[in-house]
């Protein structure tokens, strides 16, 4: 799996196989229902009645990015939080209702959004439904509870990131990387701002974006929309409207000077890690760039596995990653684990190589038709769960419009050799660079 998806995703986020999200084959969705509740909330519904099963996904605009500063972590802490009760449920019955009833619940934190789900037989429905606008204006934390459950995100952070030397590569170089942008602040948090937080923090973060106005509800699955619609009515319907969150966006000034980041931890092995600004969806230069991570770690018949991890056998992994949907422009990486025996520096010349190859071997037909396969197929095959279309339904009307998704494939088949060495000479020429090398020290214990 690609470091940065570890990096950039929370654990509960994981398993979600971001790597594919966007490639969405619109057309293949089942029709699309889209409602709008007089306190502002967003619905969206896809019937799909081939299994008597229904997922029911709550999305918040709200993530990392809109933390004070000083708060770091708040947005992943509030997710932690939704699950301590309310005044009809209490502490962690949330989840144990849902178990009970034989479905599956979890939430994820991103940098631009917040999500919730249930995954459960259609006839328990209901449940999920009043459960879900319950907690969305209706948590009862207190003061104990908060400093219970900050206290496990900060366990979880040093287990995540702070005992991974390559995660905390990954994090030192985003936040090198971006000089005024939110996004350079780990979702996770950094552990000084989580050991300062408040409740008093929590619970103003809470009221201003948990609201029907600034949320999402999506269900897909086997309903009958009418009676469905009823039900979203008597329950979060029934949820008070607030104002709108103030939102303020913030644009990253260009990078004008190279940037480096040395991280000297206990590690095995030495990590290179290359980082780019580029735009996001739908912008027309991400579907080249989408192209173009495929062409070079798309696998194992890509090119950066099969030169240095196969041919070469000087690294234990090697590739590049597009974060391909963002509310903002984010990042493009190449990096690569070296094997015992290979330098930092060895390495990173040669992820240096690999990149300006890309002018002196341009890709070839061949390598952009299967990229292109490879990218439509791989959504192809996901159109068969309901909990993926959700998925990407909530994630791009959160980021934007849903309706966005028309344009993926379309965008991706049109891309040109031409578009490819654009983008190539745009984004990864020039001082549009940050490096971050991962250099190993001994272990205490070794210490003579």
């Amino acid at each position: 799996m690609n470091k940065i998806i570890f990096i950039t995703l929370t654990v509960s986020l994981v398993f979600l196989f971001w790597g594919f999200l966007p490639r969405l084959q619109a057309e293949a969705l089942e029709p699309v229902s889209e409602i709008q509740l007089s306190n502002g909330l967003q619905v969206l519904l896809i019937p799909n009645p081939k299994a008597p099963v229904v997922t029911v996904q709550v999305w918040y605009k709200v993530g990392s990015v809109n933390e004070s500063y000083g708060q770091s972590g708040l947005a992943h802490l509030t997710e932690h939080l939704m699950f301590r009760g309310t005044k009809k449920y209490g502490p962690k019955q949330f989840s144990r209702i849902i178990q009970k009833n034989g479905g599956q619940d979890n939430a994820f934190t991103g940098r631009d959004y917040t999500a919730y789900f249930e995954n459960l037989a259609s006839d328990r429905l209901a449940i999920a439904l009043g459960m879900e606008s319950d907690r969305m204006t209706g948590l009862t934390v207190d003061g104990e509870k908060f400093l219970t459950e900050r206290m496990v995100v900060q366990e979880e952070r040093r287990l995540r990131i702070k005992d991974d030397p390559s995660a905390s590569l990954f994090e030192e170089v985003i936040d090198t990387a971006f000089k005024s942008h939110p996004y350079k602040r780990p979702i996770t948090g950094w552990m000084e701002d989580l050991e300062s937080l408040t409740h008093s923090d929590f619970l103003s973060f809470y009221r201003t974006y948990y609201q029907p106005t600034n949320a999402t509800l999506v269900v897909a699955g086997d309903f009958d929309k009418d009676i469905l619609h009823t039900m979203i009515e008597k329950t979060f319907g029934r949820v008070p409207k607030n104002p709108v969150p103030r939102s303020r966006r913030i644009k990253e000034p260009p990078q004008e000077v190279d940037k480096r980041v040395v991280l000297r931890r206990e590690a095995q092995l030495p990590y290179v890690l290359f980082a780019y600004h580029v735009p996001s969806f739908p912008h027309p230069d991400s579907f080249p760039l989408e192209v173009m991570s495929q062409i070079l770690s798309g696998g194992k018949s890509s090119r950066m596995h099969q030169k240095m991890v196969y041919r070469e056998q000087m690294a234990l992994e090697a590739g590049a990653d597009y974060s391909f949907s963002s509310k903002d422009p984010f990042l493009f990486f190449f990096y690569a684990q070296a094997l015992p025996g290979h330098t930092p520096e060895l390495i990173e010349e040669r992820l240096f190589q690999e990149i300006e190859a890309w002018e002196r071997l341009p890709p070839t037909q061949e390598e952009i038709q299967r990229a292109k396969n490879q990218i439509e197929a791989a959504f192809i095959f996901a159109q068969d769960s309901i909990f993926y279309q959700a998925n990407l339904l909530g994630r791009y009307q959160t980021l934007g419009n849903w309706k966005d998704l028309n344009k993926f494939l379309p965008g991706i088949r049109a891309v040109q050799p031409s578009d490819l060495m654009r983008v190539y000479h745009t984004y990864f020429k020039g001082r549009n660079k940050t490096i971050g090398v991962l250099i190993p020290t001994e272990k205490k214990g070794n210490r003579q």
